[in-house]
């Protein structure tokens, strides 16, 4: 049955739920409302993978058949969801997503009356190691070098743009949508600044630009022309107009320098990793100045790469080997 919050009439001039015609329309609707276009589209992924493992034909559909459940039934299909992805072999913080996501939309059910509960199925234990050293800043000049040196006359173009994204993502740490939702007017050359979309933001943050990473942005736009819109655009020439470039597109970008590099496997990220080891090292851990650089919510996000940079534990490993070698 469902659970309809009591409206009173003292207020008529408020917005009204109008939950009996559709509510679930009403709350996906609701979810989604207020977020920036990039977390919604990640959020309509989260909802319509669930949606593919319970066979609906809308995220509306999805939503219906878990809310419309007793609370019993609807923690039951959550948690033979978790074992899902957990038998996908999915990252525990991709499965964790999903799982908040889930809990997330129901607790909005919850809130707005459709019904009664909340979701108790809990995340998969998170991996206390991550790899945030990423190629270090070796690795980013010789990405740079690889970027300046293109194969053929007709890629310098090319070139002076793989240069610009380069910069931005090891000299300002930013994140690869953060680089591909940049428009033209969001670059102040003469001021030296970006305004840049943070993950989960909806309003845009002024960062200040380093003059290396100015100077390729200038000689950038210089080739670009200034026509409004995208800041960085597909050069592909099968591609007549100007579409903005994709966050797939900057990760086949970053990955083709790495194997021109001899580098290994690199991606967009690995460039914002090695730019934060690189600023810790500089400031000599000062995780509070550096969390302000890297625009993390949580501080001990940085203390991870601060541990990760130092490699406390396999230093005393060390340090243990070798002591046992002398009481011997």
């Amino acid at each position: 049955m469902l659970y309809l919050p009591q409206v009173s009439t003292l207020h008529s001039s408020l917005p009204v739920l109008n939950l009996t015609k559709n509510p679930y329309a009403e709350l996906v609707s609701s979810f989604l409302s207020g977020k920036n276009k990039l977390t919604i589209e990640a959020l309509k992924a989260d909802i319509g993978d669930f949606q593919s493992f319970i066979g609906a034909d809308s995220l509306e559909d999805a939503a219906k058949k878990l809310l419309s459940s007793s609370q019993g039934q609807a923690n039951f299909i959550a948690l033979k969801y978790k074992g899902h992805l957990v038998e996908k072999g999915l990252a525990s913080n991709t499965i964790n997503r999903r799982l908040s996501c889930l809990r997330s939309l129901v607790k909005l059910g919850n809130i707005i009356g459709i019904i009664p509960f909340n979701l108790q199925v809990s995340n998969l234990p998170a991996s206390a190691y991550r790899d945030t050293r990423g190629c270090g800043g070796k690795g980013f000049r010789a990405l740079l070098e690889t970027a300046a040196t293109p194969k053929t006359p007709k890629k310098v173009t090319k070139s002076i743009r793989d240069q610009a994204i380069l910069h931005l993502l090891f000299d300002l740490s930013l994140r690869r949508n953060e680089v591909v939702t940049l428009d033209l007017k969001h670059v102040d050359i003469d001021n030296s600044t970006v305004s840049v979309l943070g993950k989960g933001k909806t309003e845009r943050i002024k960062l200040t630009l380093p003059e290396e990473t100015k100077r390729a942005l200038s000689d950038w736009i210089k080739v670009r022309g200034d026509e409004p819109g995208a800041l960085f655009h597909h050069l592909s020439p099968a591609v007549k107009e100007r579409k903005r470039i994709t966050g797939t597109g900057v990760y086949l970008v970053i990955r083709a320098l790495g194997r021109r590099a001899k580098i290994g496997h690199v991606w967009p990220h690995s460039l914002r990793h090695a730019g934060i080891t690189t600023a810790l090292d500089l400031c000599n851990g000062d995780v509070r100045s550096v969390s302000k650089y890297s625009r993390h919510a949580n501080i001990q996000t940085v203390m991870i790469y601060d541990d990760n940079r130092l490699n406390v534990g396999g230093d005393i490993a060390c340090m243990v080997a070798k002591s046992a070698m002398v009481l011997s």
